[in-house]
């Protein structure tokens, strides 16, 4: 009981100072990336441009945008693997479960860190892109 007043009051201290609690939102920018909504991200998709899905694979196997490549960020991503699937000059989309998730922040900066210039991060990520009534395998 000590322990759980212990955390209510550090919380309540938080919130009064303007702290968060927790930081479940993703950036809404990643610095050398271009932030994307859902129709820009359909643009790009109906032009072929690679998106690179980096959820978990229970969440790739549940459904994904079409013909998208699954990099796992936690398991496999890296600049190898990015780059046996999308050439450093060529522009990619990065996404994964919107706005909740930090895997396609993360891996759009790591992705402009090794040398990708044409970076796409879409925030809003596969839940916008279903709920829009876009395309899903």
């Amino acid at each position: 009981m000590k322990k759980l007043l212990s955390i209510l009051a550090a919380g309540a201290v938080a919130l009064s100072i303007g702290m968060p609690v927790h930081a479940d939102v993703s950036p809404k920018t990643v610095e050398g990336a271009t932030t994307i909504d859902t129709a820009k991200a359909r643009e790009l998709f109906d032009q072929e441009v690679a998106f690179v899905d980096v959820r978990k694979d229970s969440d790739w196997d549940a459904g994904r945008v079409p013909g998208a490549i699954h990099i796992e960020l936690k398991k496999i991503y890296s600049a190898d693997t990015l780059g046996a699937e999308v050439a450093k000059a060529e522009p990619l989309v990065l996404y994964c479960n919107g706005e909740s998730c930090m895997r396609s922040s993360e891996a759009s900066a790591k992705a402009v860190e090794w040398g990708w210039n044409n970076v796409y991060y879409y925030r809003d990520g596969f839940p916008a892109w279903k709920a829009a009534g876009n395309p899903v395998e």
